[in-house]
This record gives C-alpha cells, sequence and structure tokens, in this order.
C-alpha cells in the first residue's frame, strides 16, 4: 500500500532555507562535532526505542490496523519494543519540528528517524545525526543495493540507511496517448500540449529534466540547472506544461486531465491496480533513483536498538515482506527470490515487477543524482520556485 502524499512539495524556505543561506554566506550553522554526537546508550538496560516514519509507509495485519507483523516479528525476536510513529508528513516541516532541537544539542526523543536523501543529506552536513556501527549491521553490509551505496553526501551509507527507494520517471496513459514514450523529450510533443505535469519539488523534480537534456546527474554543474531552468520557463510560457504537482498528479492521470506527467514508480503500481493502460517509463536517458533513509539523531539513547532494527529490515525475509506491502523499489535485491519462492500467486508475481525490483536493464539507466549544496540552495530555489510559482 503506497502513500500517495510521501513525497512531498518544496514549499519555500522556511528554517531550512535560512540555514542554507546562512552555510551559504560561510557560516556553518550549528554544525555538531562528530566527538559531540553520541549519548550514553542505555539500550542493554532499556529494551525499546522510538522510530518515526511518514504514514503508510510500514506493513499492516489486514485484520487489524494495529499490528503491524514485522515489527511485532521484530520485538518477539529481540525483546526490543517499538514505539512507532507515524508523524513525517513533510520533509521540511519535520525539519523545522525538530531542527531547534538538534542546533542546540539536545535530544529530540526519537532514535530513528526517516527522511528523503535530499534533506538527509541537511542532517548529515550539519553533524545532526550519528554513524551506524557497521559490525553490528551484517545484513546492510551483506544485502544493501550496490547502487545505493555510496551517495555523495554519505559515502558507505554509514549515517543514512535506505528504508525504501524508488525511481522518478514518466508515467502516462498508453491506451489513450496512442503512442509510446521513450525519451523526456517525448513530453514536448505537441499532441500534448497542456497535457503534462511536472512535479513542483524542485529536489523531486530536476533530475529527470537534467537526464533529458543529456546530463550525467551524477556529476551535474550550475550551468546544468540554468539550461535545464530555461527549458522548463520556455514551455510554461508555451502552455505545453499544464500545471506543477505535488502528488495529487495521481488523480490528473487517473481522470484523464493529464496524459504524462513526472511521477514516482511507487506511486504507479497502485494506479496500474486500477487502470492497466498506465505505464511507467525510465526514460532511454535515463531516471533517477533515490530513497527514504533511516538515520539515528544525536543523543539517541537507544542506539544500540536502533542499530538493530535497521539491520533486521535487511534481512531478505523482512524485506520481501515489506515490499510486498509497500510496493515501492526495495533496497535488498536478494528479496527478490524469497517473493519469487512464495506459494501465493499474487506475492510471488511481485519478484517479476520491475517498479519493486528493477531488471538489469533498468539497472543500467538508473542515477543517484548529486544532491544540491547549501551554497546553490537560496539561488536555485529562487529560479525553480518563480518559475513554479510558489
Amino acid at each position: 500500500m503506497s502513500d500517495l502524499s510521501r513525497r512531498s512539495v518544496l514549499r519555500g524556505f522556511g528554517l531550512a532555507g535560512l540555514l542554507a543561506a546562512a552555510s551559504a554566506c560561510g557560516v556553518p550553522p550549528a554544525h555538531i562535532d562528530a566527538a559531540d554526537r553520541a549519548a550514553r546508550d542505555r539500550s542493554a538496560q532499556d529494551k525499546k526505542l522510538n522510530f518515526a516514519n511518514w504514514p503508510l509507509y510500514i506493513d499492516v495485519d489486514e485484520k487489524n490496523a494495529q499490528k503491524r507483523p514485522t515489527l511485532d516479528a521484530f520485538t518477539a525476536h529481540s525483546g526490543i519494543k517499538v514505539q512507532y510513529t507515524e508523524e513525517i508528513n513533510d520533509n521540511d516541516e519535520f525539519f523545522g519540528k525538530i531542527s531547534p532541537a538538534l542546533m542546540n544539542h539536545q535530544d529530540i526523543g526519537r532514535d530513528l528517524i526517516v527522511v528523503s536523501d535530499w534533506m538527509a543529506a541537511r542532517y548529515v552536513r550539519l553533524g545532526w545525526v550519528q554513524e551506524m556501527d557497521r559490525s553490528r549491521q551484517p545484513n546492510v553490509t551483506k544485502y544493501l543495493d550496490p547502487l545505493l551505496r555510496n551517495p555523495a553526501f554519505d559515502r558507505g551509507r554509514r549515517s543514512a540507511v535506505p528504508w525504501q527507494s524508488g525511481i522518478t520517471g514518466i508515467a502516462y496513459n498508453k491506451k489513450a496517448l496512442g503512442r509510446e514514450i521513450k525519451h523526456v523529450s517525448d513530453l514536448w510533443a505537441p499532441d500534448l500540449k497542456g497535457k503534462v505535469t511536472l512535479l513542483s519539488g524542485m529536489d523531486e523534480a530536476f533530475a529527470l529534466l537534467m537526464q533529458g537534456q543529456g546530463v550525467d546527474v551524477a556529476k551535474w554543474t550550475a550551468d546544468d540547472f540554468h539550461r535545464m531552468t530555461d527549458q522548463v520557463a520556455s514551455l510554461v510560457r508555451s502552455k505545453q506544461i499544464r500545471r506543477f504537482t505535488g502528488n495529487d498528479y495521481t488523480k490528473d492521470l487517473s481522470s484523464g486531465d493529464v496524459l504524462a506527467c513526472q511521477a514516482y514508480s511507487g506511486d504507479v503500481v497502485q494506479l496500474q491496480s486500477d487502470n492497466p493502460d498506465i505505464e511507467f517509463v525510465v526514460p532511454q536517458e535515463g531516471a533517477e533513483l533515490w530513497a527514504e533513509s533511516l538515520m539515528i539523531p544525536n543523543l539517541a539513547e537507544h542506539k544500540s536498538n536502533a542499530e538493530a532494527l535497521v539491520d533486521y529490515y535487511y534481512d531478505p525475509e523482512v524485506a520481501a515482506e515489506l515490499a510486498a506491502y509497500v510496493n515501492y523499489v526495495c533496497p535488498v535485491p536478494a528479496a527478490r527470490e524469497v517473493l519469487a519462492s512464495s506459494k501465493d500467486e499474487d506475492t510471488a508475481a511481485l519478484a517479476e515487477d520491475p517498479l519493486i525490483f528493477p531488471d538489469d536493464e533498468m539497472r543500467k539507466r538508473l542515477v543517484v543524482a548529486r544532491d544540491i549544496t547549501p551554497e546553490e540552495r537560496p539561488e536555485f530555489e529562487n529560479r525553480w520556485n518563480l518559475i513554479v510559482g510558489l
């Protein structure tokens, strides 16, 4: 069950933008040195942890919505009780909620949080999260998808381990359009004028649009960004682009108000269950592979317990159970074999879904984009927001 509001819209600067602006002026705001990030770990005597996540981002028992089978199994196996809170609805909003405590070197009362990697990069740069002890995490070491192992902001994934992953590509109604879409440039065809939407969040949108111009988004430049935004501004003026959306693009596509749009793979898995004419495309020039990642905030009191939970979800059996429920790209490729061996036909079929387990041909076209630096962000956000109308 995918949450259609998870990948949220970037709305203005707020506290996050102010911090970025301060950093751009050469002042690292409230940076915490590595030696000052840990609290006394109470894990051994206090068998619990507090886990903050997005809504509808974990498996739930079909007969009892209060039960979460994988979490319940973790508690039964480890003796660690998990207080699970669905409190993250927007990356910037949650950042604003917990940043006053983090910048003042205070415990935020959570041992694990999940945020999108473009936001995770900000926490890592500020020194607001702790590195995990990989000696306690053999499953992460063994099973983490190689494509996700070394983002520029966190080499080796010591501070931000993917909870789920996904692809930003193109969704379209193949039957209504009457042809295939294979390239980003196909969105600019005359028969799609006024029938295309793009994502309004800069961090969510920019990589695919640059890829459409032939840019290697693992090492894009400011010139690449401005060339991309020049094109988007021109397409807005010509009314090729109908509007910019959050996750409400799913309604536009389902209703037929648009025929093609920038989209997230996990949402399209759900849309296809209602309308098999909807296709998801990783363009020939590539698409962005992103993640939403688990992190341990500074001064968390149950760090070892949190590390154990992270590693538990990298057991292929557990990862398969979670993937079967949330339908995003699984960061544990070995879970595919677990699902394929299921006696339930519908469950086994998930192993062949490239939007959950991208095949080799698709994987060659997936790239983890370089994130936007604090120095770049104020200028780029201003340019993007003027075009989008935020």
